[in-house]
């Protein structure tokens, strides 16, 4: 549209600014209302009705002036609307997304907060989009966005970025009111930034090197969760679990899948259904450690004790049950009794268990002649972890249990464990000294003789081998001072 621009009324810092041509205009027209008016006057003033048709002119002409006044002063019109302009952005003061202009909260420098949210729409067009307009109503950023189809609708699961004065309840609502249903929300965080994608390839490079991982694996893929491997043939003459079909099973917030060895993976999370997408990924999570079958990284490292033996800490598995079995009988029955909370004739039953990679990990200390003299487990038990130590009377009080110890917490703050907790008897004192002499927060509770001992580990870095290194467990098997736990 050709238009001589310096015709119309522009604005500078959100004021209108005139030219001055547009001033003349208005001056010229000013004096040619005056003239009219004088002459008008001159005609009519002496007539019968003079003064009347004057001041019935005086009024007419200050209406029109008041008029011109308001239309000049008005606030300018917005500018024309587009074939391509729908409306249907929302208007979000202050605020500008990527891409289009606008700021997130955080680059105004206002406190963010991430978020994970799941809900359910309907799979129909624009049920989506509204959900988005929704949010984004709310100054709220969609950082990642992942599908899951069902049968009758779709869960959309969102990582967001909001404002930090935007609650969940305002979140939920905005969400509710956008067609949005069963809504779940929690707190995020940094770790929730990687995209679904590399997360699952980083966990199936996890289970590809150490069959261990398999339960953290399942637990970080699928968030707070229970997971429990229950053996084909439970030790002590416990039922065997019910057998699950090939494909495995869902039942919203249960799933049974077939473990690598027989027997039954379960995983439970009460608060959120599973949906099929995430059961399709456990399951292929599960088929991969099948495939690949037993296997632990074989690093070790030898250490000098103070008498200036080597000792050799490394993994072990089920290929160790003999050598094992032999350390066993080497034992004595109070240092076996204080294993495992008793009298035991037949401890070699439960080794097949506690040496297999997929119900926790296990490391080993071995003389240089290849003999076990010590064995230190750390056993996913659901949702909790547990610590247990076992070193021959012969080579107990040398530091070989807290070393063992310290490797075993440091695995566990590296699997992302909240704690870990050791079942010993009140008398053990050497696993009570061991135990305080990692720095960490303990919680005691003592019952009937038995003393449950949990470590708190949300101080410790989770740096591969930080939590190790910041409280140098590594120094040396044979520090002096050290305690040893039988």
């Amino acid at each position: 549209m050709n238009r001589d621009m310096s015709d119309v009324t522009r604005t500078r810092n959100g004021r209108p600014v005139h030219h001055w041509r547009r001033d003349v205009v208005e001056l010229a027209a000013l004096f040619t209302a005056v003239a009219v008016a004088d002459a008008v006057a001159n005609l009519i003033g002496h007539g019968p009705d003079g003064p009347a048709l004057l001041v019935i002119s005086a009024l007419v002409l200050a209406a029109t002036a008041g008029f011109h006044v308001w239309w000049a002063r008005r606030p300018g019109h917005a500018p024309p609307v587009t074939d391509s302009d729908t409306g249907a952005r929302p208007t979000v003061p202050e605020t500008r997304q990527a891409g289009t202009g606008t700021q997130t909260p955080a680059a105004q420098g206002v406190d963010s907060t991430l978020w994970r949210m799941r809900t359910t729409v309907r799979d129909e067009p624009g049920s989506l989009a509204a959900l988005c307009t929704a949010l984004a109503g709310h100054a709220v950023d969609i950082l990642n966005l992942q599908t899951h189809p069902l049968a009758d609708g779709t869960v959309d699961e969102f990582l967001l970025r909001a404002p930090g004065l935007l609650t969940a309840g305002e979140i939920t609502r905005a969400v509710a009111l956008a067609g949005g249903t069963d809504t779940w929300i929690e707190r995020a965080d940094a770790h929730d930034l990687v995209d679904a994608p590399t997360r699952v390839l980083s966990l199936a490079t996890r289970t590809a090197l150490d069959a261990a991982e398999l339960p953290l694996a399942l637990r970080q893929l699928l968030g707070r969760c229970t997971i429990r491997s229950l053996p084909a043939h439970p030790v002590g003459g416990a039922r065997s679990p019910e057998t699950v079909p090939v494909e495995g099973a869902l039942e919203d917030t249960v799933m049974r899948l077939r473990a690598p060895e027989g027997g039954v993976i379960t995983v439970e999370r009460p608060y959120l259904p599973f949906t099929p997408t995430e059961f399709a990924r456990a399951r292929a999570l599960v088929e991969l450690d099948a495939r690949l079958g037993p296997r632990i990284p074989r690093s070790q490292d030898v250490l000098t004790l103070p008498e200036g033996r080597e000792i050799t800490v490394r993994r072990a598995d089920t290929g160790d049950v003999e050598a094992a079995k032999a350390m066993h009988e080497r034992c004595s029955a109070r240092t076996l009794g204080l294993r495992y909370h008793g009298p035991v004739g037949d401890a070699d039953r439960y080794l097949n268990h506690l040496l297999s990679p997929r119900f926790g990990r296990t490391l080993a200390v071995q003389t240089a002649s290849g003999r076990i003299v010590g064995l230190g487990h750390l056993l996913w038990d659901g949702d909790e972890t547990e610590v247990a130590l076992l070193v021959e009377d012969d080579w107990q009080r040398r530091g070989i249990g807290s070393e063992l110890l310290g490797r075993l917490v440091g695995m566990a703050v590296e699997a992302g464990c909240e704690s870990v907790y050791a079942v010993t008897q009140a008398s053990n004192t050497g696993m009570v000294a061991a135990m305080r002499g990692l720095g960490l927060p303990l919680d005691y509770q003592i019952e009937e003789g038995t003393l449950v001992i949990t470590a708190r580990l949300a101080a410790v870095p989770a740096e591969p081998g930080g939590a190790v290194a910041a409280m140098g467990w590594l120094s040396g098997a044979g520090e002096a001072g050290r305690a040893e736990a039988p």
